[in-house]
């Protein structure tokens, strides 16, 4: 069996575009639930999502706990071994009260790769597989989140840009979410459910693209 760990914020966590139950979608509608389905019982795949949460950095005022890097190397090794680790973060990051550029963004998706590249997470002690995946950009209208977000639509447009730059440094896979989806018009930076479907089978290509070794 391999392991997968899908490591992001809310769009992995599953947050709903609009007022739900819960305001979470089911397990089945999440993109790591579509993508376990697809991958099949031979794959093991953990979901790690949390609202808020940035590549690098500490919120200021949702709380040092929403720091992705922080969290990144107790949760590999709550989980390892490890095949598979497949990162999708940076929208967060977009908030004015961060002020970071895209580069600056991606920069924080490297530092966690290099993160993982210095720890034996992998199967037999080997480095596993990182997948690195953009986050869509924001829409143009972020209804009540426009002054959060302030400047995150134009920001957002080069993620695709700097993520892949990072990650081809880094020696990790790449995908560019918004090749398959867009962030919901509801709120302007979350995924409906159709998108979370279509990101979970655009993720299951990729994840059978690797050339794994026996």
């Amino acid at each position: 069996m391999r392991t997968v760990l899908c490591y992001g914020d809310s769009n992995t966590y599953g947050q709903t575009t609009a007022n739900k139950p819960d305001d979470r979608y089911p397990p089945d509608i999440r993109w790591p639930g579509v993508l376990r389905k697809l991958l099949g019982p031979n794959w093991l795949v953990i979901e790690e999502g949390l609202s808020g949460r940035t590549t690098v950095s500490d919120d200021p005022i949702e709380g040092p706990e929403k720091n992705g890097r922080t969290y990144l190397r107790p949760c590999i090794m709550s989980h390892k071994p490890l095949d598979l680790i497949i990162i999708m973060l940076g929208t967060n990051d977009l908030k004015i009260r961060f002020n970071k550029t895209p580069s600056e963004i991606a920069m924080g998706v490297g530092a966690l790769i290099s993160d993982i590249k210095s720890m034996p997470a992998g199967v037999e002690g080997r480095t596993p597989e990182i997948l690195v995946v953009s986050p869509p950009p924001t829409a143009s209208d972020l209804k009540e989140w426009a002054s959060v977000f302030e400047g995150a639509y134009e920001k957002s447009q080069a993620f695709a840009h700097h993520f892949e730059r990072i990650a081809n440094a880094h020696e990790a896979h790449f995908f560019d979410s918004a090749i398959v989806v867009k962030s919901s018009d509801e709120d302007g930076f979350h995924l409906d459910a159709q998108a979370h479907s279509d990101l979970g089978y655009a993720i299951a290509e990729e994840v059978a693209s690797i050339g794994w070794i026996e």
